[in-house]
């Protein structure tokens, strides 16, 4: 009888483990890790790719960038953790069957997150325009990255009211820098200068009124769209022009106090 109550027990407790494991492995839907270069997301017209990408030495951040042309200094156009890069070694990202995607350092802290929930199984999906989404079984979106831009625009991704382009410190740093593209109160798009100890209109010149420096203030959404038609004309007083262009194209504010259709 002591024999057969053993048997159950460690029938029981073999059970116990394999449920414990079971529910482990199946805790995380989506895994990246940076000890891993070929752990990467592709878009499916393969134009763009994320993952893990090296700003210095042992300094990772997560980023999407166009994978054409390949080599060291690919063309990023967005960035989760740019002011906070994450070790080289033994930093992840993991989508949660809770549906939060983070960005964890070697230590297991939380870089960065999406503060998502879900209660259906979340897919993350990087689209043929750049656009990383995540997304529950029924297509409702938690969280997407064209809803929070770098510095960095591309086709069908809007500028809107709370949102802002932030340049790169410089052109071998890539964290937040002092030059900011956004909205303004009177519905007018700005450049920016905000350094660390003055800060300042750039473009376009405040001493003018908007509509002498060839701006409307008639956008009561705040809503401006890259295309796919543009053309670099007069960056220095922000002026662009369409014109058929290719599938690399982007808008960028730039290190210098410029902004940039590319």
């Amino acid at each position: 009888m002591a024999f057969l109550n053993s048997s159950v027990l460690l029938i029981l407790l073999i059970l116990i483990l394999r449920l414990q494991s079971s529910s482990s492995s199946s805790g995380n839907i989506f895994f990246l890790s940076v000890a891993n270069p070929d752990n990467v997301i592709k878009s499916s017209n393969k134009v763009f790719t994320a993952g893990f990408y090296n700003v210095g030495k042992n300094a990772f951040v997560f980023a999407i960038w166009f994978t054409e042309p390949q080599g060291e200094n690919l063309t990023l156009i967005w960035m989760a953790n740019r002011d906070d890069p994450v070790n080289g070694i033994g930093s992840t990202l993991t989508l949660h069957a809770t549906g939060n995607l983070v960005l964890n350092d070697a230590n297991q802290f939380d870089v960065w997150a999406t503060n998502t929930t879900s209660t259906t199984s979340p897919k993350l999906v990087l689209n043929d325009n750049g656009n990383l989404h995540l997304t529950e079984s029924n297509g409702k979106i938690l969280w997407q990255s064209f809803d929070h831009p770098t510095d960095t625009l591309v086709p069908e991704q809007p500028l809107i009211r709370f949102t802002k382009l932030v340049s790169s410190r410089s052109q071998t740093n890539c964290s937040s820098g002092f030059y900011k593209l956004f909205f303004d109160n009177d519905n007018v798009l700005r450049l920016l200068y905000d350094g660390l100890d003055v800060s300042s209109i750039y473009w376009p010149d405040p001493w003018l009124v908007s509509w002498e420096a060839g701006r409307s203030t008639y956008n009561a959404s705040r809503t401006a769209i890259l295309n796919s038609y543009v053309e670099k004309t007069g960056e220095r007083n922000g002026e662009f022009h369409g014109k058929p262009n290719h599938n690399l194209a982007r808008f960028m504010a730039s290190v210098e106090p410029t902004v940039f259709a590319l």
